[in-house]
């Protein structure tokens, strides 16, 4: 199961984070996600657990506990949204122009 955490310091290391959920069970694999343009950590990571009933209990365990010095926020991840806009396109409306005589 892939999990969620958000509202995590940005010093919180994977290391960290694996062993916060290791308490728990297997951990598999643990991203902190960064910025692509500035490297620095976003503030966000997945972690991903093989054992579903594990990871709801690290789950029910983490949500809203204290790591690194903020209530981090830890719920099943959701799908990735297909999001990359699309429509537009067109030139709207016709304007005016000059004066008519």
């Amino acid at each position: 199961m892939k999990i969620y955490v958000g509202n995590m310091s940005y010093s919180t290391t994977e290391a960290q984070l694996r062993t916060a959920f290791e308490a728990f069970g297997a951990v598999e694999d643990v991203a902190v996600i960064n910025d692509r343009d500035t490297g620095r950590p976003k503030g966000f990571a997945f972690v991903t657990m093989p054992n579903a009933q594990e990871a709801t209990a690290a789950i029910n365990a983490l949500n809203e506990a204290d790591l690194g010095g903020r209530n981090v926020r830890v719920n099943e991840a959701r799908p990735k949204e297909d999001n990359r806009g699309g429509g537009g396109g067109g030139y709207g409306g016709g304007g005016g122009g000059g004066r008519r005589w």
